[in-house]
């Protein structure tokens, strides 16, 4: 089925929820494609029928088939049958099943032109305070406050690295414009809007890497905004974050020595 999936054109699919989007896209193509050679034959008809040769004066009643009218009513059925009994109960599922509090690895995602900002919140579990007035390109890029003591072991990373098998909620937003968070590997894609912190969940199935996307124009650096994404076992995570841990709780110890 995967093959099947890469063969159509999509991306390798590495999350648990994944293979039902992907069921729906290819129905929807197949849809798409029975109604595009019902309207193309009923066009051919329409020429055919309706030919000058046939008919040398215009005839304003037309056609009184109701063969349209029928068609139009399948088209209808089809499409509400595609949101009442596919899309909607799909997009329930994933709404009651989000993960709440502890039962997710939590990762705050800031975008900005044009680069993305991963950050972790340690080994506490609890993100430092951040303000705005304290964000610097090079030295805070997610303006924490380092008096914070939640701030301590809070982990910043220029890669979103992630445990494999393991419910994750992005909390998305953005320093500037309009960018879209897109894990395709991921089935993820999401609109990421100043002034506003939207979350996102899913779970990867899959060690692999790929890439996080902008899949909005956000400016003239659009097309180079893109950031590793890798999901690691759950051992190679944590040997990954427990030294980011050991580098920032490093750095706080520097700070408070007046370095």
């Amino acid at each position: 089925m995967q093959n099947f999936f890469l063969k159509l054109g999509l991306p390798m699919d590495a999350s648990a929820h994944g293979a039902k989007l992907d069921q729906l896209n290819v129905i929807i193509h197949w849809i798409m494609l029975v109604l595009f050679v019902f309207w193309a034959i009923f066009f051919v008809y329409i020429l055919i029928r309706f030919r000058r040769s046939r008919n040398p004066k215009a005839d304003y009643d037309g056609m009184t088939s109701h063969i349209s009218t029928y068609g139009e009513v399948v088209i209808i059925v089809i499409e509400a049958v595609l949101l009442l009994g596919f899309s909607i109960p799909l997009w329930a599922v994933r709404v009651d099943d989000f993960p709440k509090g502890k039962d997710a690895f939590q990762v705050r995602v800031l975008a900005e032109q044009f680069v993305w900002n991963f950050h972790y919140s340690g080994a506490d579990g609890k993100f430092g305070r951040t303000r705005p007035d304290l964000i610097d390109p090079t030295e805070n890029q997610m303006g924490l406050d380092f008096d914070d003591p939640n701030a301590r072991d809070d982990v910043y990373s220029g890669q979103l690295i992630l445990p494999v098998d393991t419910n994750v909620v992005v909390r998305l937003s953005s320093k500037d414009v309009i960018h879209c968070f897109a894990l395709p590997t991921m089935r993820v894609k999401q609109d990421v809007i100043p002034g506003s912190t939207i979350p996102q969940w899913f779970e990867a199935r899959i060690v692999h890497k790929s890439q996080v996307a902008c899949a909005q124009l956000c400016g003239v650096g659009h097309y180079k905004m893109a950031a590793t994404f890798e999901v690691r076992s759950q051992a190679d995570f944590s040997e990954w974050y427990q030294g980011k841990i050991d580098e920032a709780l490093e750095a706080a110890d520097e700070r408070d020595e007046g370095w």
